[in-house]
């Protein structure tokens, strides 16, 4: 019993140091590309946010806090941080909040928001030469991010 206690505590111990060595080089990136689920219509929207800018999307207010990636060199990953709330018009604008965290676009359903009507999860991190122009583009601080027809 000792024994395979002591090989299990090893074992999670190589472990702990072999997930140290292989972290990720996260650099910081002032874009968020987002996508956004709204599932009574079923439409999907693809919309970009300066980090420090807020955007909305439905009645949900969201607010990019950061945003790191990887280098082109290294495995890819994106990780932000978002505030979300929902700001309902019912004559006291109530504001809920319903997300403050990180977000990683390679494991969505890890840290997802809960919401009946919409969801919303990090597609990238892009930097100012990686966004594309047109109807992507990012969304400016109160003005609702644009939606795909």
């Amino acid at each position: 019993m000792k024994r395979s206690f002591a090989i299990a505590a090893i074992c999670s111990t190589c472990a702990m140091i072999g997930t140290a060595v292989a972290a990720l080089d996260y650099r910081p990136a002032p874009v968020a590309q987002l996508q956004g689920l709204d599932k009574i219509t079923a439409r999907i929207s693809t919309f970009e946010v300066l980090v420090g800018q807020v955007a909305s999307f439905g009645t949900l207010e969201i607010r990019v806090d950061a945003c790191y990636r990887t280098p082109p060199e290294e495995r890819p990953e994106s990780a932000t941080f978002l505030d979300i709330a929902d700001i309902r018009d019912d004559g006291r604008s109530t504001r809920e909040q319903l997300f403050s965290g990180w977000m990683f676009a390679s494991s969505p359903g890890l840290s997802a928001l809960e919401h009946p009507v919409y969801d919303v999860w990090l597609k990238e991190c892009l930097n100012p030469e990686d966004a594309v122009s047109g109807s992507d583009t990012p969304a400016q601080q109160g003005q609702p991010a644009p939606e795909e027809p």
